[in-house]
């Protein structure tokens, strides 16, 4: 059995585009989204709509509630404000049936893989689409976001940066992101996009399991072009977070 993994989106097609094709490659059985599929890029519609029509399940993301309902509110960086000016742009792109489908999305789900293992699929956490699992996320504050769930392989996307982690008898991992990889996790101001799309690959062959965290290049230029000729807000600063050269 071979799934991949898919989360962070956030509106880049070229992106996903680009993942789609390479798994078009490879024998895969099953595709899951962990989230945060629309909002942040020049296509948030579009990329709904080819989610929606590939028929994957999908995880509710913090981005993806957001949209449903904005929330608007005072923000003291350029950062903070630019990324609300185009999250809220995002939102009134979509139709009532893209809005209809992220309300389909499930806040979690628990997916029996084998007899040895079993998948829990989130955003951030089990208890929070906005938590935030890391390498240095302490074993007793994991005791108390995974307090005794059977699971033995444990998904989740979020903070935009590829995971592999041992916890007890668990595995945790994190895809990283299709559409807005980053190269570090903070401070904000200092991170940089790399061009490329992230995903995993994960494997069960009998008792051997396996993961296969993937960078795949996907051309920045191209989502550049469409960020200026969909008129997304503040474009230019957020094609000069992206390493384009």
């Amino acid at each position: 059995m071979r799934l991949a993994i898919l989360s962070d989106i956030h509106g880049n097609l070229p992106a996903l585009e680009t993942v789609i094709a390479e798994l078009a490659g490879e024998q895969i059985d099953h595709i899951l989204c962990l989230g945060d599929v629309a909002a942040g890029g020049p296509q948030p519609g579009e990329t709904l709509d080819r989610v929606k029509a590939l028929g994957w399940p999908v995880i509710m993301g913090n981005t993806d509630d957001w949209l449903l309902s904005p929330q608007l509110k005072e923000h003291t960086t350029r950062f903070g404000q630019y990324d609300q000016d185009i999250s809220l742009w995002c939102a009134q792109q979509l139709s009532e049936e893209q809005k209809v489908f992220i309300r389909s999305f499930q806040a979690s789900a628990l997916i029996p893989l084998s007899p040895q293992h079993t998948l829990l699929a989130y955003h951030g956490s089990p208890r929070s689409y906005r938590e935030r699992i890391l390498d240095i996320t302490s074993e007793a504050e994991l005791d108390a976001i995974f307090g005794e769930t059977p699971a033995t392989i444990l998904v989740g996307g979020h903070t935009h940066a590829q995971l592999w982690r041992r916890y007890r008898d668990k595995l945790i991992l994190n895809p990283g992101s299709v559409g807005m990889a980053m190269d570090r996790v903070s401070p904000l101001d200092a991170i940089r996009n790399p061009p490329w799309a992230e995903y995993a690959i994960l494997t069960i062959e009998g008792k051997r399991l396996s993961v296969d965290l993937r960078r795949t290049p996907f051309d920045p230029q191209r989502l550049r072009a469409i960020s200026l000729e969909r008129g997304m807000p503040h474009a230019d600063w957020a094609n000069n977070e992206w390493d384009l050269e």
